[in-house]
Order: structure tokens, then C-alpha cells, then sequence
């Protein structure tokens, strides 16, 4: 015998699968046990694959990295904190426009406001940048083809328990996502004239390289754009605008969302510099105010710009390059740049790699060469919002949503990893994955180091509030999980790592410095200006 919530319960996944979900990330409880029995069942049928995770934060992000890489996600769980645990993925995949769904149980609203066990205000908890629907029928789910998060909090009255499992749970729907309605953009064409840098922010995909290539203009490209593959991709376009070109430029044309560095925000705010923008999904504030929003912009003319404007470019990157090099090859010991570079290198053709927000990612900038057209690399990392939430989850997540991936690696620094050290929690009946994750390991915060928190006037303070070390041992904490685990101290022991995975998801532990952090920033960025 069935229950008005189960029943409701099982309908509302049958709709999920019909637009195309294929993952349940489920965090148990009692008030969401219809939806546990109907994503349960959808499994049993091979509609859909289910992940089950103690920790609803955990599961959020777990949901969050698997529909960063196309398989699109729902998140089940119970009410009362748990649905405000959800609250950090829930901002991630707004600000990066991810169609995570979140199924939320709640009371009936009889019992709304009357002291009821486990019972809070759910509907619009997320805040206006997440679409919240309160439903008691099928009557109340909106459309589920959205492009960002949407929130679906179910009341579900008791009783909450089939009498029985049923064989075939519910009817059959078929898995095919419905198709997205067409957009009506504007699209600019440019022409020759103003000196112009092309600027590709997360997720932005081939058309900034597509447009730098045509116009012969210089490509700034974040590691996780999507842009940065062939010749025309600059290594260090960061610190090259910190010198005299990029006083010399007079329009930057910005694709996806540029949040990695000071010296590319500056030059997109700047007022006499013409900003054209072609934004990425997601809520993200257009600066400046005054800039032009394009749904695409394509090259008006028939021959490239400028050439000898894109070879200066070229030019004094591949000089830094070279120095950048030299000057880590000189350095006593491993550093957080050699981890990156060694894992950017270790990354095959077909590969995914996740980064972590602070300073990985931005250490993964300055040595991640652009491989050549068409060996394609996945890069993702929770730019919308760019903390470092549940870094561990999201990469587990997005190596389970990319199964054809040649190889999956994480990288991310001590301080991410241990923030979602739950993220390893997986128990024995779990899908698993095949993902090693490499954690620069400096006991601390090193980013705040080359912040102006770091200064040497503020020294006193620096390492109890900022530097915060942990002395947490990683390897219990690995083995605690049944996680293997491998501590590397040199650059030929982590590539040796590197190269041979064990299978399974596995943590390299490369212990780094920190205390010379400061400087060897300041290193790094004097070799941009020699010469000025």
C-alpha cells in the first residue's frame, strides 16, 4: 500500500529523470524517506544512479562537481539544518549558473509555525539568486530546464513509509533531457583600430581563442576558460599587465568570468579602456557599469590585426616564461609552483583536472603551457563564488560525471582539503571513482602571505590568524578513510607518483615550504619588469 507522500515522492523523480537527471546525491533522514525510496527504486531500475553522503554540505558540492561536467544532478535531503547546509553549493552554482536541483523535505504547512520537531522556514531560504517552488503537487514543479540552480522544497505528511517495496516502483519515464529554448542575443562585430586584449574568464569555452586568432589580438586565458590551448594563448598574461603594454591597450574584450587576478580586474574597470563583455551563465555583476554586454562577438574583417602588437605580447611571455622557470629550478626544495607545474604536465589528452580555489589555481596559471588544439583537457574549479567549499566532493563528483576521463586529478592546497575532509566519506557500496588528489602541503595559508596581510609591519600577528597551521597528520587522516596515501618531499618523487596511480581515489601529500612564499612571489613578479 502507498502513501499520498510517496506517491508524490516517486512522481516528482520520474519528472527529474524525464529532464534529464541522472545523478541522486541522497543525505539520509526521516522526513525525506519518500524520496529515498523513489531514488532508491529509480537505481533499482537503472533510471538513474544514486550517491549517498552523511554530510549534506558534502553531498551539495558532491552534486555540484558532477553537473559541472554534464551530468546533471538533484540533491535530496531532509529538513531543518540540513537544507542550510546546502546553502554554500547552493551560491556556488548561482554565481556560476550550474542547473543543480535541490530537493528539500519539509513539513506540511499545517504544522508551519507551530514548534513542530525539525521544522524551519525552507521556502526561499537560498535568497533571491536561487528559484525556490513550494510543492505539494505535481501541479507546483516548474519547468526543470533551468539554467541555474533551482529549489524544490516538498511538503510530505506522514505517513512517510511504504508498506512494502514495490517491484516496479513507478511507471517508466525515459532519460532525455528536454531541449533548451533558443536565446535571442546580440552579437557585435569588431573591427581593426583600438589596441585590443582579449580576456577569458572560467568556463568560457573555444570562442575567445576562436576570436583572438582571427583578430591577431593577445589571449589572456585562466586555466579553467576553455581557451587556453594552442600558440596563441599567453603563459603569463597576468603579470604582463602589470608592465608598460597594458597601458598601451585601449579595449579588452572579456569572455566567461575573469576573477583570478587584481591586474585583469583593473584593466577591465579602468575608464578609458573600452570593455566589451560577453558574460558566462550564472549572476555576475557586469563591471564597469558602462561596459557593452554582447551575446557573442565575431572578427568583421578579412586579414588580422596589428601583427607586430601581438608579437610584443608574444614575445615578452615567453622571456618570463623562461625566467620563471629558471628561477624555481634554483629554489633548495619543492615548491607550490613545481606541484602545479608537475601535475599540469602529468595531465594527458583527454584528462579532467579540479582546482581549488587560494593559491593553487593561481600557481597552476604562471605553468600550465596551452597544450595544442584538439587534445582536449577538462579544467573546472568553483569559480562562481571561488571559495574553497567542498573542493573535495566537487572533484569526486566531477571524476564520477566524466567516466570516459583518460586520467582525473584534483589539485588543492592543505587548508581546501581538509575543509571538506568529510568529501572522503564514502561508504563501501558507493560509487567510487578513479581521481588522485595532489595537496601542496604547507601547514597553513600561504596565500595571505603575498597579500597585503603579510606585510612584514603586520608579522606579529600574521601566523595565528592568518598563517593558521594544523600540524594535522594527512595520512592518518587518509587512512582513517581507508584513502591511500603518499607523501613526496622532491620533484622526482612527485613525478614518480604521478605517473603510476593506484587506482581508486589516492592522495599525494607534497610537502612545501611557506615561510619564503612572500619573496618568491616578489621574485616572480620583478621578472615581468626587467628590462623596464
Amino acid at each position: 500500500m502507498s502513501t499520498p507522500s510517496v506517491d508524490l515522492a516517486s512522481a516528482v523523480v520520474d519528472r527529474l529523470v524525464a529532464a534529464g537527471v541522472t545523478e541522486v546525491v541522497l543525505s539520509p533522514g526521516s522526513r525525506n524517506a519518500p524520496l529515498a525510496y523513489a531514488a532508491w527504486s529509480a537505481e533499482q531500475e537503472g533510471r538513474l544512479r544514486l550517491h549517498v553522503r552523511i554530510d549534506e554540505r558534502t553531498a551539495g558540492f558532491l552534486g555540484l562537481g558532477l553537473s559541472k561536467v554534464g551530468a546533471r544532478a538533484a540533491v535530496v535531503c531532509t529538513s531543518g539544518t540540513a537544507v542550510a547546509n546546502l546553502h554554500p553549493a547552493a551560491l556556488e552554482a548561482a554565481h556560476s549558473g550550474v542547473p543543480l536541483v535541490l530537493l528539500t523535505a519539509d513539513r506540511p504547512a499545517r504544522l508551519r509555525g507551530t514548534g513542530a520537531n525539525q521544522t524551519t522556514d525552507q521556502v526561499g531560504i537560498f535568497g533571491e539568486l536561487v528559484a525556490t517552488h513550494d510543492v505539494t503537487s505535481l501541479a507546483d514543479l516548474p519547468d526543470l530546464d533551468a539554467d541555474g540552480p533551482l529549489h524544490l522544497n516538498l511538503q510530505l505528511d506522514a505517513p512517510l513509509t511504504p508498506a512494502a517495496l514495490p517491484v516496479v516502483p513507478g511507471e517508466l519515464v525515459e532519460n532525455s533531457a528536454a531541449e533548451q529554448p533558443e536565446r535571442q542575443v546580440r552579437r557585435e562585430t569588431l573591427t581593426r583600430g583600438p589596441r585590443t586584449v582579449v580576456v577569458a574568464g572560467d568556463d568560457s569555452g573555444a570562442q575567445a581563442r576562436w576570436l583572438a586568432r582571427a583578430a591577431g589580438w593577445p589571449l589572456i586565458a585562466e586555466p579553467t576558460s576553455g581557451s587556453r590551448t594552442g600558440d596563441g594563448a599567453l603563459r603569463c598574461g597576468r603579470l604582463l599587465l602589470t608592465t608598460d603594454l597594458a597601458d598601451r591597450v585601449e579595449r579588452v574584450v572579456v569572455f566567461g568570468r575573469p576573477n583570478l587576478s587584481r591586474p585583469v580586474t583593473r584593466l577591465i574597470e579602468r575608464a578609458d579602456v573600452e570593455a566589451v563583455v560577453v558574460p558566462a551563465p550564472g549572476v555576475w555583476p557586469l563591471r564597469p557599469p558602462a561596459c557593452r554586454q554582447a551575446g557573442g562577438v565575431e572578427w568583421a574583417e578579412e586579414t588580422p590585426d596589428d601583427p607586430a602588437w601581438l608579437q610584443e605580447w608574444h614575445d615578452r611571455d615567453r622571456a618570463i616564461g623562461r625566467g620563471i622557470d629558471r628561477l624555481l629550478a634554483e629554489q633548495p626544495g619543492l615548491t607550490a609552483y613545481d606541484v602545479a607545474g608537475a601535475v599540469s604536465r602529468a595531465l594527458p589528452a583527454g584528462g579532467l583536472l579540479v582546482v581549488g580555489a587560494s593559491n593553487p589555481i593561481r600557481d597552476l596559471d604562471l605553468m600550465h603551457r596551452p597544450p595544442p588544439v584538439g587534445e582536449h583537457r577538462m579544467l573546472i574549479a568553483n569559480r562562481g563564488l571561488a571559495g574553497i567549499d567542498g573542493t573535495v566532493s566537487t572533484a569526486i563528483g566531477a571524476a564520477l560525471g566524466r567516466p570516459r576521463t583518460t586520467r582525473a586529478f584534483a589539485l588543492m592546497g592543505d587548508l581546501t582539503f581538509l575543509h571538506d575532509g568529510n568529501g572522503l566519506l564514502i561508504g563501501p557500496d558507493e560509487p567510487r571513482p578513479d581521481l588522485t588528489i595532489v595537496v601542496p602541503n604547507d601547514d597553513g595559508g600561504s596565500i595571505f602571505a603575498t597579500l597585503e596581510q603579510g606585510a612584514p609591519e603586520l608579522a606579529p600577528a600574521f601566523e595565528r590568524v592568518f598563517g593558521t597551521p594544523h600540524r594535522t597528520d594527512l595520512a592518518s587522516l587518509c587512512a582513517a578513510h581507508r584513502v591511500a596515501h603518499l607523501r613526496v618531499t622532491s620533484k622526482p618523487e612527485l613525478e614518480q607518483a604521478l605517473a603510476a596511480p593506484n587506482g581508486g581515489i589516492e592522495v599525494v601529500e607534497a610537502v612545501v615550504g611557506r615561510h619564503d612564499r612572500r619573496a618568491l612571489d616578489a621574485a616572480i613578479r620583478a621578472l615581468a619588469h626587467q628590462g623596464d
